[in-house]
């Protein structure tokens, strides 16, 4: 024979204790590492599309590419330490591609030609090899300029 005990009544002086909250997301590294590359890619064609509209650099558009670059990494991305890095890396490869691709659009304006053709004909390597006979301490300059502000947006966006 079972008995039907009923259990005692909660004791209203012990306060509820409410569920923990789910942890804060921390981002998706991948998905950072995705944008970044992304918006590195767009940011190196408008980089090298600005510098032939007024046929000059100016750090302004550096800084727009660290930008763009390190906010896509650092709000997909989230707070992972990495993504600065990464970020900083990927701008400056995007000022660099900005840099070959208004070389490469010189060459096309100079020879009415398509982009397409001097990129089939010149290669990566021959404007880089343009790129490195032309290269001033300014060109390092803004190369420096877009990397760190990369770094510091990426930064600041996951906090």
């Amino acid at each position: 024979m079972s008995q039907h005990i009923q259990p005692p009544a909660p004791d209203s002086a012990t306060p509820a204790v409410p569920y923990p909250a789910e942890p804060a997301r921390t981002g998706n590294i991948g998905l950072g590492i995705a944008a970044a590359l992304v918006a590195a890619l767009v940011a190196a064609a408008a980089y090298g599309g600005i510098m032939n509209a007024i046929d000059r650099q100016i750090g302004y558009a550096a800084v727009g590419v660290g930008i763009l670059v390190g906010f896509a990494a650092g709000k997909l991305g989230g707070k992972n330490p990495v993504l600065p890095v990464v970020g900083a890396i990927l701008s400056l490869g995007a000022v660099y591609l900005g840099q070959l691709f208004y070389i490469a659009l010189k060459l096309a304006d100079y020879g009415n030609v398509g982009v397409g053709d001097v990129l089939s004909h010149a290669g990566v390597s021959g404007l880089n090899d343009i790129w490195q006979e032309g290269a001033e301490a300014m060109d390092y300059v803004f190369l420096v300029i877009g990397g760190f502000v990369a770094f510091g947006t990426a930064k600041k966006i996951s906090d």
